[in-house]
């Protein structure tokens, strides 16, 4: 486990969105290092981008991680930051945020670090719902390891523990969140910058636990997983950006869309019969719709569906630091300070002659 502090250095543009801080205010000194292609590169500019639009003082923002690739990330912001264990980001965070409710925290976890070993705390992170943001970078495939299946990876995946094709069915991490009853549950990709940003965006300016699921492209042991949804040539076909308030579109030229009836989506083609007031407007803050949502393409495999992105749900929830001050103010009023020798020594205590 390794602890970090962000390093003084003179401002060096001025840019006003914080004190006149800049993105390379948030550069750390420390070398690079993940695979040359590596979609951690876009995600980590793209952070150091909107970190300085936040208004969050630099002392204060806080980036924790456990063990894998994403697990890079403290070293290479210049903020406070911890690379702790392998799945326990989520648990140390909570920590902090309990005992420092006035830092920004954010936790960076892959598809196996918070999925697999970190996947129980990942729940009661979520249930809890403490004002962090958890950005889970999803590549379908372990990679500091070396390449074996993940908790992501698709069935029938060919990879260095599962030689003849994974039997597991995979998580849907999205879904995931859902069912832990998140907060706010998005998605996005390495590879759509303005859209990355976007997200990052809203994820901070969310009051609890917020959940983003980033597709990032292992170009070592998992090269072009999603390359269907993110490159130029297919990323109109076959995804869909979803906007609150707005009827789900999608195509070369925007052709195409989804329309609900009662409970089951349906694509249909907007050159036929059916118009935008035929269509699912995304409503970002109702529950049941956002499962469907999320969970279409397993749900009705006989539609060809395209892959959601944008953000699925945001409800607002109490949070759970401010409960907890709540609860230890109560008490204090009630039975004062206390002495802790004397909580550890008990009451019920006796001498041996």
């Amino acid at each position: 486990m390794k602890i970090k502090a962000p390093v003084k250095r003179p401002v060096k543009s001025k840019d006003q969105n914080n004190g006149g801080l800049s993105s390379r205010d948030f550069v750390s000194g420390q070398e690079v290092r993940w695979c040359p292609g590596c979609g951690d590169y876009s995600i980590l500019k793209q952070m150091q981008t909107i970190l300085p639009q936040t208004g969050v003082d630099k002392k204060d923002i806080v980036f924790i991680s456990g063990i894998g690739c994403s697990s890079r990330f403290p070293y290479y912001l210049d903020t406070f930051g911890m690379h702790s264990i392998h799945g326990r980001a989520t648990a140390i965070a909570s920590g902090l945020k309990a005992t420092r409710p006035e830092l920004s925290i954010w936790i960076a976890t892959g598809d196996g670090d918070g999925l697999s070993i970190g996947g129980n705390h990942m729940v009661h992170l979520l249930r809890r719902n403490l004002d962090v943001n958890i950005l889970l970078f999803n590549n379908e495939i372990y990679g500091l390891t070396k390449g074996q299946y993940s908790p992501t990876s698709s069935m029938d995946s060919i990879t260095k523990s599962t030689p003849s094709g994974s039997l597991d069915h995979p998580f849907n991490p999205s879904a995931f969140a859902m069912g832990a009853e998140g907060t706010f549950i998005a998605r996005t990709m390495d590879r759509d910058p303005k859209h990355l940003q976007e997200m990052l965006k809203r994820s901070h300016g969310h009051k609890g636990t917020s959940f983003l699921e980033i597709y990032q492209n292992c170009n070592i042991f998992n090269d072009g997983a999603f390359f269907s949804f993110t490159e130029k040539d297919n990323k109109k076909q076959n995804s869909l950006f979803v906007e609150h308030g707005k009827p789900m579109v999608f195509g070369q030229e925007e052709e195409f869309g989804i329309r609900l009836q009662c409970t089951r989506p349906e694509v249909v083609n907007l050159n036929d019969a059916y118009s935008m007031d035929d269509l699912w407007i995304h409503d970002e803050n109702d529950a049941i719709k956002a499962n469907i949502l999320i969970r279409m393409e397993s749900l009705y495999p006989d539609q060809n569906f395209p892959r959601p992105f944008g953000v699925f749900y945001a409800s607002q929830r109490a949070i759970y630091e401010v409960l907890l001050e709540e609860q230890i103010n109560n008490a204090i009023a009630q039975k004062g300070k206390g002495d802790l020798d004397a909580l550890i020594a008990g009451t019920e205590t006796w001498v041996i002659e």
